[in-house]
Order: C-alpha cells, then structure tokens, then sequence
C-alpha cells in the first residue's frame, strides 16, 4: 500500500503550469511541523514536495497561497532524470489525490496579524524549498513539458 496523509503549510505561493497536452497541474512544497522536539528542546520542520493535477491544480493555484494550512492525501512517487551536467538523479514527491483546505482566508489573515510563528517563516532561504540539484523542473526555467504518461 502506497499512501501518505500530511497535514502542513504551504512554502510559496503555487503557480499554474501545463503539459504538452494541455492538462493543468502544480507543483509546491508544505512544511510539516514534527510531533516531538529535538535534543536542544526545538520542533523540526520537514519540507515535501507535492504534485497536483487537473481541477484540484487549479483550484489549489486559485485559492492558496504562502502559508495556507491544507491536508494533503496522496501517494509517494519516485523518478529519476539526468541533469544538464548528464548525472543521474532521484526525486520523491507525493501525488496528490485530494487537497483539503483547512482554514479560511479570514482565519489565515488573523494569524498573520496576531504574528504566530508558522514553519514557513523560518525557512525563507530556501526557494519553493526544493533543492535545484534534486528537482527535476527546478532549472527549466518557466516552461516545462511533461508527458501525461507521467500519471502512470
């Protein structure tokens, strides 16, 4: 059984992008706040990558944004591309089957407002937190054409 249920907050806001054949998907990341806090008594923070495709993309883009808290229900994904320097490289992702939203824009707002600490704000060095060496879209530059047998 392959299934992965993450409950986080978004890293950036998620952009719209197409296949070749036109079908709509995104691509973003969430921080997830760990259950249990290190040695020097702090919570630690992991990042996924996350894939979402046709209506769900669209909506994820249209009403999400930096910071909005979701649940995502999907499954994990292994590929494997070459890069431009030709090595050979592995990424794991979890594809989406359904992205809940989990607050409302009302509620988003006033948690910025009363200034409480969310995963992403700590970690604004990292861009879309996806490491360039590991994504295979990250030096693609805006376009990107993937084949929809990717879904398979």
């Amino acid at each position: 059984m392959n299934r992965v249920i993450l409950i986080g907050r978004l890293t950036t806001k998620p952009e719209l992008r197409y296949t070749g054949s036109n079908l709509p998907y995104t691509r973003f990341s969430i921080a997830v706040d760990r259950t249990f806090n290190n040695s020097q008594g702090e919570r630690e923070t992991d990042f996924f990558n996350i894939v979402v495709w046709r209506k769900q993309a669209e909506n994820v883009c249209n009403f999400l944004n930096k910071g909005s808290l979701v649940c995502v229900d999907g499954r994990l994904q292994q590929s494997s591309y070459d890069d431009k320097d030709g090595n050979k490289r592995s990424t794991v992702d979890v594809v989406a089957d359904n992205v809940q939203f989990l607050e409302s824009k009302s509620q988003r707002q006033a948690n910025e407002q009363s200034g409480e600490t969310t995963p992403y704000d700590y970690q604004d060095t990292v861009t879309n937190n996806v490491d360039i060496e590991n994504d295979p879209f990250g030096d693609l530059g805006e376009s990107v054409t993937i084949d929809d047998n990717f879904l398979d």
